[in-house]
């Protein structure tokens, strides 16, 4: 069966392989037809060579079909359609130790392959009328979102958010919250995308290449009182303006660091504010659950930017490190 492994020498090195057949489930595993994929900003840290791995089947998301069930699996049946989890193990509760090390497409195999056998718990039932490609977006982007703006914020109708950037993660924020009853702002460097941001429902938008001052423009916005939740995915760099923008008492989800890993983080501003600062990496498989139960009833659906062919992989990342993207980039085979 064909994959996409990782190679020293990062997306110029990706190779196109043929590895043998899993065969067939054992006692609790799933045997699953996967027909799509979906890129995610850590996907690229492992394909481009910051997380060094050699030999890795790409790709944290995988969704396709159930060809057959392991002895004692009753959750699944074959013909259901499945996607994957980021973190296989954590199954519900608080999340564990261990990074990233049993993360597919990094610390184990993932998904960038024509057929997976793995255990049943590390898959959930995907969205109903969902095609593969919208499937695949949910179990990084749309449960990070979902987590944080539902699980950990609480949030309620009449609320506002604020999103940073128009990619997967805050996309997804965008129609969440907007179908949970919320106002919202969003950011960008794009008056086009703020456009497009706005046909999707966004009150507010600013762009933060015109505005140096975006948090102060969405603070004066709120008519001075400041949002209840922003979506942060820029990192040290953005952080300090989403102090500003947030209200009192307010919530900061950090879910990324595009600007850099490390950097001055405006503690007297946070603490004057006294607004709670929440890192997160994506959810568990109960709050994908959640999740998908709430896609059920036609919550959102997920915005594909555009597909590529599973042979494109890299071209794939390469549009994605362009930056031209409004929501998610889909991988289809």
């Amino acid at each position: 069966m064909k994959a996409i492994v990782t190679a020293p020498g990062g997306l110029d090195a990706l190779k196109l392989v043929d590895r043998p057949d899993p065969g067939r489930p054992g006692r609790g595993e799933i045997r699953v037809k996967l027909h799509a994929s979906s890129i995610n900003f850590h996907d690229l840290s492992v394909a481009s060579g910051r997380t060094p791995t050699d030999g890795r089947v790409l790709m944290a998301d995988g969704a396709g079909v159930v060809e057959e069930v392991g002895e004692g699996v009753g959750e699944f049946k074959a013909g259901d359609h499945v996607v994957s989890c980021f973190f296989p193990d954590w199954q519900d509760g608080p999340p564990p130790a261990g990074g990233f090390s049993r993360t597919p497409g990094d610390g184990i195999d993932g998904f960038a392959t024509e057929y997976a056998v793995r255990p049943a718990a590390a898959f959930t039932l995907a969205p109903k009328g969902f095609s593969h490609v919208e499937a695949a977006t949910i179990t990084t982007a749309g449960l990070t979102a979902w987590r944080a703006l539902a699980e950990i914020g609480r949030l309620r109708a009449g609320e506002t958010v604020l999103a940073l950037g128009t990619g997967g993660v805050s996309v997804y924020a965008l129609q969440i919250a907007r179908a949970m009853g919320a106002r919202v702002a969003i950011t960008s460097s794009s008056n086009e995308k703020l456009e497009r941001a706005g046909k999707l429902g966004a009150e507010f938008t600013v762009n933060y290449k015109e505005q140096a001052d975006w948090g102060k423009q969405v603070f004066d916005w709120t008519g001075g009182r400041g949002v209840d939740h922003v979506v942060e995915v820029g990192g040290p760099v953005t952080l300090g303006q989403s102090i500003q923008a947030v209200k009192m008492g307010g919530h900061i989800t950090m879910i990324g660091v595009l600007t850099g890993p490390r950097g001055e983080v405006p503690t007297a501003a946070l603490m004057g504010k006294q607004a709670v600062l929440s890192g997160i990496l994506v959810g568990n498989r109960r709050q994908q659950q959640d999740f998908v139960r709430a896609l059920d009833t036609g919550l959102v659906r997920p915005v594909i930017d555009k597909v590529f062919a599973l042979e494109n992989l890299a071209d794939a990342f390469r549009y994605e490190m362009s930056g031209s993207h409004f929501g998610k980039i889909g991988i289809e085979w």
